[in-house]
């Protein structure tokens, strides 16, 4: 049995006192983790009551001060703010001469790659963009969470190996990133799991509404089967009534979300169109049943109930024709009929 590849100890970076600015949720595992590697957190800056919890709960016994006195004491900084608030930090650091050559500065945004830090660059330091592919909850568990966590860095050629290792030591996996594709790469990440926390959230009330008295436990099986399948088939693991072209059934969603939550509405509609199209550019959806489910969308989406399924509502006449037609033209033995949504 293989073990896996470890990084040369000759790459590794000699052991260093880190610093954190911004205390949030990411800032203290990642030292907590580079801890554990060997390196030593001297000091770290937050300013929230919440912030200086998780310091004191990741972070025991190292001291609290400002940002440019945790510049003046760490070799390796984390930058662990917000997005918007990184440009201006770095600029105002390195105006002030925080900043110290040869110092590794290290911020965790998904949407900036090096270049942000170039003021930094310009004072000498040497400037890594490591963002972890990972949601965090600001607790320890955070730090079981970075093994084989995927990493998206950013980096000059020269500090490429200094970047891996220092990845690796956090228990990650570093992934290179172009410099000019961070947004893109950003956008896919939030799309996929910010997004996601929505749709699960809506997902669990309506099912409250139902009556259901755990939907955690109800969709937690569902949900697991669902993201392995599309991980691992894509466009191939759709499923359910948009698939399957059930316009009567989705026309039937949208009345019940109008009535009973109609703040998923648009969700639902966004969701199914783009379901749609997926399913008819991979074969999954045949056109002549996507026909009558775009014009149900198509009708929703501008407020008019059913569209051109209204004269088709479950359990009426057409409806029963309008099915009986769809079974006369789609033999349904694809085994689809029984999944679930």
């Amino acid at each position: 049995m293989s073990t896996p590849q470890q990084p040369d100890p000759r790459d590794r970076p000699a052991r260093l006192a880190v610093g954190v600015v911004g205390a949030g949720r990411v800032g203290p595992a990642l030292a907590a983790s580079l801890q554990l590697a060997g390196h030593r957190p001297v000091a770290v800056s937050g300013v929230s009551d919440a912030s200086r919890r998780r310091a004191a709960l990741l972070l025991p016994d190292v001291p609290l001060m400002p940002p440019a006195e945790v510049l003046q004491r760490a070799d390796l900084v984390l930058l662990t703010v917000p997005d918007d608030a990184l440009p201006g930090l770095v600029e105002g650091l390195a105006e002030t001469g925080a900043v110290r050559p040869g110092q590794l500065l290290v911020h965790t945004s998904g949407r900036y790659g090096a270049k942000v830090l170039d003021p930094a660059l310009r004072a000498g330091a040497l400037p890594l963009a490591l963002h972890p592919a990972m949601t965090f909850t600001g607790t320890a568990v955070d730090v079981q969470r970075l093994a084989g966590c995927s990493f998206g860095v950013t980096a000059r050629e020269e500090l490429r190996l200094a970047a891996e290792a220092l990845v690796i030591e956090m228990g990650g996996e570093p992934e290179w990133i172009a410099e000019e594709s961070r947004p893109l790469y950003h956008a896919a990440l939030a799309l996929g799991a910010n997004h996601l926390v929505t749709l699960v959230a809506q997902s669990m009330e309506l099912l409250r509404a139902a009556g259901v008295e755990a939907p955690d436990r109800m969709l937690g099986p569902l949900l697991g089967a669902a993201l392995d399948n599309a991980l691992r088939s894509g466009d191939g693991a759709l499923t359910g009534p948009v698939a399957r072209g059930d316009a009567g059934t989705v026309a039937a969603h949208v009345a019940e979300l109008r009535e009973h939550a109609p703040q998923a509405v648009a969700g639902y509609l966004a969701m199914a169109r783009a379901t749609a199209d997926r399913a008819l550019a991979h074969g999954l959806l045949k056109p002549e049943l996507a026909q009558d489910l775009l014009g149900v969308l198509a009708g929703e989406a501008h407020g008019i109930p059913g569209s051109s399924g209204a004269s088709r509502a479950p359990g009426t006449d057409a409806d029963r024709a309008d099915r009986a037609d769809r079974t006369d033209r789609t033999d349904r033995t694809d085994g689809t009929e029984g999944d679930v949504g």
